[in-house]
Parts: structure tokens; C-alpha cells; sequence
């Protein structure tokens, strides 16, 4: 079951100005299901997007990159479940170009203005027949208020929909930012979501977007992890429509309020990731605090996150936390006096001066363990640099999906 994870009421979903979303099924894995989604944007609307950093990337996120270095004016997103398209080399990329050159034929678009994301097995051929007989259906039914039917649409081994929507007024305009994400495994960042989507009708021009995007998913979508698998296909999408009429420049208070709103919709989605992370019971936040700098906070964080001694310990609710220990110690930094450090388990010092902390009992530590919701917080005393990492625990659940997932 998701960890303590809110799905949004349909009166809580607000359509974005500017936007809409068609679904079909192209019967791509499963018959029946709706695996195809498109999102069709107003003229004038900016997109910008952050991608994967695995070499081995998709043949839809390499297209999607050229589309957006050559500053097309992008009208459409094109998404399909069931298939990652990736891993299938030449092929892939002609098979990408010619599914979203259907979807730009059916729009009257050029080929440029359209992106297209893939999500499923790797290394597995396109089914490109059944997407271009299903686009004109998904088209068909276009409509604006159809955030929550793309939630589930996009979905792969997620167990819920993971949307979030806000409205906010400026100037006395109403500002709505909508979106949704997916992904449960193989989850790391740089990117570290497999799918998210956002849409706000505020104008906001490219180079700003662009700029805003990239510190929105630093602050959201890559600092999330589930196992450590970097994904061959994360994609995360923001786009602007400006049929709201507040327009947003850097420096100004509107700039601050959109981009912390922003920013608190990505956090929320992708923290909806690691609630609904396979086979996930517990929710963990870790936070270094006094640290030089970003890169050495994060190395720590991440060295934790990523130990498998130490999600499995989490899923037992065995506070075994000389493992935490040991990851600090292999974190990578140089130079770090151990003896200084302070280890906090919620809010009890479980470890101080290079050792056990003299107050501490287990039983304290095994109390926070059982809770489904954890922060570790350590404090390094070499700065004044936080960062925050949110993960899962790993449980048995964890393999079998996996071993299942083809099956």
C-alpha cells in the first residue's frame, strides 16, 4: 500500500488554460488498457524540459532534446506506456520520428513541435502500428479537465496516480498549475523520476523557463531515490501557456511565488514516486545539515540512501545503525572528522563524538523505526550547507515485482 499518499478529489483538479489531454489504447502491453496520451498546448506556449543522464538514453529523450536545443515551438506531447524504446538503436529513433509525425499530420503541426515520451520495456521494438491507429482516437477526445484519466494513463508498476494541482491569484488572476508524474522503480537522480508533467497557464518566456526548470527538478525530482537505477528514459516537462495573462520575470515577487509553487508541485510528485516505490513501507527523509557544500551533503545523503543494509534494516525496523554509520564513512569525503559528527534518528541522538551516544537505547531507535514515515538527519559541523534526499525502505515486495515485471 502507497505510504500515507493523497490522491486528489476530481473537484481538486484544476485544467489548465491553454491545455488539452486525449487518451486512448493501443493494446501496446495489456488489451483494453489506455497506454497513449497526448497534451495538446495553445499557440505561444514555452516548454522546457531536464532528462536522463544515463548514456544509453531512450530514442524519445533524444529526440526530445534536439527538439528543444533547436527551439521549435513545441504544440504536443505524445506518451506511450507499455514500451520504453530504448536500447533499440536506429530503429528506435526512426520509429519515435514517424509516431510523432502522425500526431503532428493529425494537428496540422510541423514534425518539430512534437515531443514524444516512452515509458515500459527495454529493448523491446516499438509497436508502431497500434500507437499511430490509436493517435487520432486520443485526439478524438480531447478535453481540458483530463489530468486525472493521464495520471493513470501513464502509469507502469504504479500502484496509484500521482497528481497534484494549485491555484493561486496575482493581481487579481487566477494562476493554475497542474501535473503528474510516474515511476516506482528504477528511480536515481539526474533524472531521478521516470515521467513528470507539468502545465501553468502563466507566461513565462524560454530562456526563463528553461532556467526555472532545471532548479525546480534539482530540488524535486533529483533528490528522490528508490534503488539506485538511474532510468534510461526520465523525462521531466514544464510547460507554459500564458492564457492566465500574469507574466513571470526573474527578480520580481510574481517570479518568487510561481517558481516556489512550482517547485512545491514537483516536490509533491515526486515524493508520490517514493510513497508509491515498489514494494515501499516506509517513507524515509534524510537530511545533512552543516555541510561545506551541496555536492559533499548529497554524497552523504545518497551513500545512505542507496545502501541496501540500510533500506533493508528500515524494513525491519531493526535499528542496526552502525550501517548508517558505515555509509557515511564510504560517502567519499576525504577529510571528514568522524568524531565530530552527530547522528539523529527522528529526534534521537543515536550517535556523537565518533560513537554510541551515552543516552541512547535501543528501544528509543526501534520506536522510530516502526513509524512509516522516518527522517535521519545528520549533521556534518563543516558548514552551513542542507540538503534533503527522500527515499524507501526495501522489502520483499521489491523483488518480485522486479523479478515479475515482464511476466
Amino acid at each position: 500500500m502507497p505510504i500515507n499518499f493523497h490522491i486528489p478529489k476530481h473537484h481538486e483538479i484544476y485544467p489548465v488554460k491553454g491545455v488539452k489531454i486525449g487518451i486512448a489504447s493501443a493494446g501496446i502491453k495489456t488489451e483494453g488498457k489506455k497506454d497513449i496520451t497526448v497534451f495538446y498546448f495553445s499557440e505561444h506556449t514555452t516548454v522546457a524540459g531536464v532528462f536522463t543522464t544515463n548514456r544509453f538514453c531512450a530514442a524519445p529523450v533524444q529526440i526530445c532534446k534536439q527538439r528543444l536545443a533547436s527551439h521549435a515551438a513545441i504544440r504536443a506531447l505524445l506518451i506511450n506506456t507499455g514500451n520504453a524504446n530504448a536500447g533499440t538503436g536506429e530503429q528506435g529513433i526512426q520509429d519515435a520520428l514517424a509516431t510523432s509525425a502522425v500526431l503532428a499530420n493529425t494537428l496540422h503541426l510541423n514534425e518539430n513541435q512534437v515531443l514524444p515520451f516512452s515509458t515500459g520495456v527495454i529493448l523491446e521494438p516499438l509497436p508502431t502500428d497500434k500507437i499511430k491507429k490509436a493517435i487520432p482516437d486520443a485526439v478524438m477526445h480531447f478535453a481540458e479537465n483530463e489530468w486525472f484519466n493521464a495520471a493513470y494513463s501513464i502509469m507502469t508498476t504504479d500502484t496509484v496516480p500521482k497528481i497534484a494541482s494549485r491555484q493561486l491569484i496575482i493581481d487579481d488572476k487566477t494562476v493554475t498549475i497542474t501535473g503528474i508524474s510516474k515511476g516506482a522503480g528504477m528511480i536515481r537522480p539526474n533524472m531521478a523520476t521516470m515521467l513528470g508533467f507539468i502545465a501553468t497557464d502563466a507566461h513565462i518566456a524560454q530562456p526563463l523557463l528553461e532556467k526555472m526548470t532545471t532548479a525546480i527538478a534539482n530540488q524535486s525530482f533529483n533528490r528522490i531515490t528508490v534503488d539506485g537505477d538511474t532510468s534510461t528514459n526520465d523525462s521531466f516537462i514544464i510547460a507554459a501557456t500564458g492564457q492566465s495573462g500574469v507574466n513571470v520575470e526573474e527578480g520580481t515577487k510574481t517570479f518568487d511565488v510561481i517558481q516556489a509553487a512550482l517547485t512545491d508541485i514537483a516536490r509533491e510528485l515526486a515524493q508520490k514516486i517514493i510513497r508509491d516505490a515498489e514494494g515501499a513501507t516506509k517513507f524515509i527523509t534524510i537530511t545533512v545539515e552543516q555541510a561545506k557544500n551541496s555536492d559533499e551533503a548529497l554524497k552523504v545523503a545518497y551513500a545512505i540512501a542507496h545502501s541496501p543494509l540500510v533500506k533493508t534494516a528500515f524494513f525491519a525496523s531493526d535499528p542496526n545503525l552502525g550501517r548508517i554509520l558505515a555509509a557515511i564513512g564510504y560517502a567519499g569525503i576525504a577529510d571528514l572528522d568522524t568524531q565530530t559528527l552527530s547522528l539523529y534518528l527522528g529526534d534521537v541522538l543515536v550517535a556523537s563524538n565518533g560513537g554510541r551516544h551515552p543516552t541512547y537505547q535501543e528501544e528509543q531507535g526501534q520506536a522510530v523505526m516502526k513509524e512509516e514515515e522516518i527522517t535521519v538527519r545528520v549533521v556534518l559541523y563543516r558548514g552551513e550547507v542542507t540538503e534533503t534526499v527522500y527515499t524507501c525502505d526495501f522489502s520483499y515486495d521489491y523483488v518480485r515485482i522486479n523479478a515479475d515485471y515482464r511476466t
